[in-house]
């Protein structure tokens, strides 16, 4: 029997799909991390990769924010946090291993004092725990703050590894609001960064069902072919929320959805739909056939005509009385933000020519949900009666995205009985019918793919930057001309977003 090489693990199961996506030794610094997406998601998302077993066992946690804790109180924290909020079952044993590696740093983003004890911390975790000198740090704080923090970083020296040790940033959105100022925030990260070690999180494309359009259109035969002008007649990409605002009128008012949701969940959404098919399945190539996708997209010539904003009033959503958006906490009773966005672009390439895109986004809309519908053309010719097809609609593929993740697709079928009548049927696919184990949370994915230094999932700045050259110019038209059309809650939008498909002769889907 030949030696095994060197460096290689004899007793390494190549069919073993898990061991190449094990973290190597390695930490995590959460900024803001009293937060909520702190406490529900990223907390719990630690702890569920290490159940998972796909965690170093010297992993770290520093926590930085204004408390006066000491690590215990920290500990806690993240105890109560990981109860609550995480997917895989408590266990003891992994928790005691991973609360061994937590520390907390107290202090402003600007105290000195506090960085310095951020370096002497992650020092010490280094030798005691053998994190290698690997660190993330998690921006999760206003990105107003942004600056203050990787400035900070860069003084006290905690940028930059030594040796083979690596430092990354991982910034959530918003990326900026507006182009300028996406300009200027890549800038101030990338001056302390290498943009290969900057992760900007997009939650949604760490949802196994986003991935899995990649899959659906590059790994099967049955779909590519179809894939395009020839036989797709529209795409309509949703995101609908049946919830209001919350209690995040402070971030939410003067930004509105389309700059929320549209500028980067549902443009990604689209790049993916839209984009050729990559060479390999690495960052580059990823990013090189998105980005192809986005410069290609054209805004339409009148944006009166083909772009709709909303604004919720007061209704009943689920049986409970609600208030319309002026009447929340925290609003301008004046306020034009929007809560209900709709627009239609196209894609200028030889694959898309003339399919128009429709995106829409909503708060306080009929239920909570997010699907991509690739609706295709009728049949060219139809030897069946009229009388026979009144209730056949048009071929659709549905990707759903939240929250019953799966695929639908729908098409024509003949009804039983004597008359040749046909109708819509769906033929489904769920992924918790037809896989045992459950889809792992976008931030378990993601936090385990910037520990591994994978960027597949993460949008470049060059994405951000040309998802805002799409937004601006609709923005700023929206800002000259008069404000948006209220509609009421629990309800699929304002009329003006039915009239916009209808004057195309479509309608939208009723998810």
């Amino acid at each position: 029997m030949s030696e095994p090489a060197r460096g290689d693990n004899p007793l390494r199961d190549a069919q073993d799909r898990r061991l190449p996506r094990i973290a190597g030794p390695s930490g995590l610094v959460i900024f803001g991390v009293t937060g909520d997406l702190s406490r529900k998601k990223l907390m719990p998302a630690v702890y569920d990769l290490a159940n998972r077993g796909l965690l170093p066992p010297g992993f770290s946690l520093i926590g930085f924010a204004r408390r006066d804790w000491e690590d215990e109180d920290f500990s806690q924290v993240v105890h109560d946090a990981v109860k609550e909020h995480a997917r895989t079952p408590f266990r003891e044993e992994v928790w005691q291993q991973l609360a061994e590696g937590f520390r907390f740093v107290p202090g402003e983003f600007s105290d000195d004092e506090a960085f310095k004890l951020l370096k002497s911390t992650i020092e010490e975790l280094d030798g005691t725990r053998g994190t290698g000198g690997n660190f993330a740090f998690y921006l999760s704080v206003p990105p107003k703050f942004f600056p203050t923090v990787v400035q900070q970083l860069k003084r006290h020296g905690l940028s930059e590894g030594q040796g083979d040790s690596w430092r990354r940033a991982v910034i959530e959105k918003p990326f900026g609001h507006d182009l300028a100022s996406a300009q200027e925030l890549n800038q101030v990260v990338h001056q302390v960064f290498r943009p290969s070690d900057v992760f900007r999180i997009d939650h949604y494309l760490g949802k196994e069902t986003v991935q899995n359009i990649l899959a659906l259109r590059f790994a099967n035969t049955m779909f590519e072919p179809l894939w395009n002008r020839s036989y797709v007649d529209h795409v309509q990409i949703t995101m609908a929320e049946d919830i209001g605002i919350g209690g995040r009128a402070g971030y939410y008012d003067g930004i509105g959805s389309a700059r929320d949701v549209i500028q980067n969940h549902l443009l990604q959404l689209l790049a993916l739909t839209a984009m050729e098919e990559p060479a390999s399945f690495d960052a580059k190539a990823l990013v090189t056939e998105k980005l192809k996708a986005l410069t290609a997209v054209k805004l339409p010539n009148d944006l009166g005509r083909h772009t709709v904003r909303g604004q919720y009033t007061h209704g009943w959503q689920g049986g409970t009385e609600v208030c319309g958006y002026l009447e929340e906490e925290g609003i301008d009773p004046a306020s034009k933000t929007d809560t209900y966005a709709a627009i239609k672009l196209e894609i200028d390439n030889r694959r898309w020519a003339g399919v128009p895109f429709y995106l829409r986004t909503g708060k306080r809309l009929g239920r909570r949900v997010t699907e991509i519908a690739v609706v295709f053309q009728r049949a060219p010719y139809s030897p069946f009666d009229t009388t026979d097809t009144q209730e056949l609609g048009q071929n659709a593929l549905v990707i759903r995205v939240q929250p019953d993740e799966g695929v639908t697709i729908r098409f024509g079928s003949k009804v039983p009985g004597t008359s040749m009548e046909i109708r819509d049927v769906t033929m489904d696919f769920a992924y918790g019918e037809s896989f045992t184990e459950s889809s792992p949370e976008a931030y378990e994915r993601l936090l385990l793919d910037v520990l591994l230094g994978d960027a597949n999932l993460f949008p470049r700045h060059q994405e951000v930057e040309e998802s805002w050259r799409i937004l601006d110019p609709i923005e700023t038209y929206w800002d000259k001309h008069g404000k948006p059309e209220e509609y009421t809650a629990g309800t699929w939008g304002p009329k003006a977003a039915d009239q916009m498909l209808a004057r195309d002769g479509r309608s939208w889907r009723r998810p």
